[in-house]
């Protein structure tokens, strides 16, 4: 006999269909200055509004696309000397946190977007050589994105020609037809998390990924703290070389590294000791990007008040004690406030509590404490006496209390 079960059996449900589209961005294109030399501190740059225009993007369709166009490039761009508009084909290199570009806008965040060349040789060798920019792109100041654009080429002589007599105005390379400069993405790398607040102890994952073009290659991954004007390598690995060079508590799965691009560190037993700027550089032969993340330990204050309850009697002064222990950073705020029975809803503030000196701990995290003196000549019992305690590593403040009872 086979008996058949009459349970529904809910079907996963499918994933958003994909689409292909156009994601314009508005930025800004630091112009190298007149020696040829990349923008940098100390030198001469200028800095000209840009749009770079992400052609045939994949993204999934959840429904709320509606009728997205594709791009069309304004008909004053052709026209207008000071127009710089890179659209960037990528059809070998996919292009990260697609869906986050896209709908940036309408989720009100803001896409950071500078854009300047890659190479200082561009000056001297024609204007038929092959250019290379870099965009990085910065959204709502937690994911990066770092895309290496190659810029027009000639294949003969007869680009060559055409090219002389459509140099843009203020880059010097070949443009388009429509006035446009046509790039290819040819590596890209991204992080999510530009800023990590781990607790003590814990594990993180420093977020580094990347993708190449066909034509290239990884050449090395290397990881890099700084803290305080002082820096070390954490990790390196050479493509071809038997093992990386690896500081303790670290990892980098170099297996995954190869096959998908996954350039992460997780780092493992954090301590004070591993706060600082990590830098995760990727590179191939020919260039190499960065992705900066700040890591900032934030543990959270034990709080404690004694005595838990208190009695007074006539001509007596008693100090309740708030202590908060084994933060991190040193900042912390600490106030007291008074509560009777008579009117419940209303905290009164007080003034008359003083602090100790901080006190650091062994394992870097800080100690402080608070004393608030009751004289029976001003109280009034029952009353509920109350220690509010705010730092960074809290989503809200913690309250300790304690009760003063009725004599």
């Amino acid at each position: 006999i086979l008996s058949l079960s009459t349970e529904t059996v809910d079907s996963p449900t499918p994933l958003p269909p994909f689409r292909r589209v156009d994601i314009a961005l508005l930025c800004s294109y630091m112009r190298e200055d007149v020696r040829g030399l990349q923008p940098a501190f100390g030198r001469l740059s200028s800095e000209h509004s840009a749009t770079l225009v992400l052609r045939s993007i994949r993204v999934r369709d959840d429904g709320n696309l509606g009728d997205v166009t594709e791009y069309k490039v304004p008909q004053e761009v052709s026209g207008s000397p000071s127009s710089i508009v890179f659209e960037a084909s990528a059809q070998s290199v996919s292009i990260p946190h697609a869906e986050y570009l896209l709908h940036a806008d309408c989720d009100g965040d803001e896409v950071n977007c500078e854009i300047s060349p890659y190479s200082s040789q561009q000056a001297s060798e024609g204007p038929c050589h092959t250019s290379w920019f870099v965009a990085n792109l910065q959204l709502s100041g937690k994911i990066s994105i770092a895309l290496v654009l190659r810029g027009p080429h000639c294949d003969s002589q007869q680009e060559e020609k055409e090219h002389h007599a459509m140099l843009h105005p203020i880059l010097r390379i070949p443009m388009s037809k429509e006035g446009t400069l046509l790039t290819t993405v040819e590596f890209q790398s991204s992080s999510q998390n530009t800023s990590l607040h781990p607790r003590l102890g814990s594990s993180v994952t420093l977020d580094c990924h990347f993708a190449l073009a066909p034509t290239s290659s990884l050449s090395s991954l290397g990881w890099r703290k700084q803290h305080r004007g002082s820096g070390q390598s954490i990790f390196w690995y050479q493509v071809g070389s038997t093992a990386p060079a690896v500081q303790p508590k670290v990892h980098v799965d170099v297996v995954e590294l190869l096959r998908s691009g996954d350039a992460s560190l997780s780092l493992h037993e954090v301590s004070v000791g591993d706060e600082g700027t990590y830098i995760c550089s990727v590179s191939t032969l020919l260039h190499q990007v960065q992705h900066i993340i700040q890591l900032q330990v934030a543990e959270p204050p034990r709080v404690h008040v004694i005595p838990a309850v208190v009695s007074l009697d006539r001509d007596t002064t008693v100090t309740l004690t708030c202590i908060i222990a084994g933060y991190y950073p040193l900042d912390v705020s600490v106030r007291w406030t008074q509560k009777t029975p008579e009117d419940d809803h209303v905290e009164i503030p007080l003034s008359n509590a003083h602090l100790s000196s901080h006190r650091q701990n062994q394992d870097g995290t800080y100690s402080i404490t608070s004393y608030l003196s009751i004289s029976s000549d001003t109280a009034q019992a029952p009353a509920t006496y109350s220690c509010h305690v705010s730092h960074m590593a809290l989503a809200e403040p913690i309250s300790v209390s304690s009760h003063l009872k009725a004599p």
